[in-house]
């Protein structure tokens, strides 16, 4: 078994925490998957078996209490799925791009979003932008990040040469147009900004800045409820 220690970015693996977690990365993307700790209080027979028996003989699983200790403080954590962390490149097509995040708990919401709307293309641009593999990533993506595409850009003019032929749409508070009355044409690159400072005022030259609009009791919408927001117009269609 693969010695567990606390994350950090430059490991070479990551965590993936809860049995929902490891089933998704079992049943989707297998042959990331290292290895399977199980705690020594689990005690659903039926999960326990499934993970058996897709594990094989090829991936180790061992039974510890240890790197529940070290990666996981929730008494509800039961298995740990070691995952080797491996860089995506985006295919054409749909995407998210979100631009600076810095919560790893938003980022793997709106992935799981992205997938459950059939986006499965994420570009996240920014040097220090939330880590995509962090395990806070991979849990609160509920296991969606074994399902999609994500690839870090340190520039958003990196990853618009790469996509030419995206139509762009920055979501912006001062956007001039609004999302009810926009028609996203695609292959849409749905642009989302940092939680706190939104997207710099220069997107408002880039595509066609759009804006969802609400009332005045709230100055802005989480970032995840508006990418949720953004992904539901997009996609009605499809």
């Amino acid at each position: 078994m693969i010695k567990v220690t606390s994350y950090k970015s430059d490991n070479i693996h990551t965590y993936g925490l809860g049995a929902t977690v490891a089933m998704e990365y079992l049943l989707k993307n297998r042959d990331a998957v290292k290895g399977i700790i199980l705690h020594p209080g689990f005690r659903s027979e039926e999960t326990i078996a499934k993970i058996k028996d897709i594990c094989g003989n090829d991936i180790p699983i061992s039974t510890e209490e240890k790197p529940f200790n070290i990666l996981s403080k929730k008494d509800n954590c039961f298995v740990i799925c070691v995952i080797e962390k491996k860089k995506a490149r985006l295919n054409d097509g749909n995407h998210m791009v979100l631009v600076n995040p810095s919560n790893c708990g938003n980022l793997g919401t709106i992935v799981r979003s992205c997938l459950g709307f059939g986006v499965k293309d994420i570009a996240i641009v920014g040097k220090t932008a939330a880590d995509p593999f962090d395990p806070k990533t991979i849990r609160a993506s509920m296991g969606a990040c074994a399902s999609v595409r994500i690839e870090v850009f340190d520039e958003f003019s990196e990853y618009a040469g790469r996509f030419p032929s995206n139509n762009l749409y920055p979501f912006m508070l001062d956007g001039s147009t609004k999302l009810q009355e926009t028609t996203i044409n695609k292959p849409f690159s749905l642009i989302m900004g940092n939680e706190a400072t939104g997207l710099d005022p220069l997107f408002q030259k880039i595509g066609k800045p759009i804006r969802i609009e609400h009332t005045s009791n709230i100055d802005s919408l989480n970032i995840t409820i508006a990418a949720s927001i953004g992904l539901y117009e997009a996609t009605k269609t499809c």
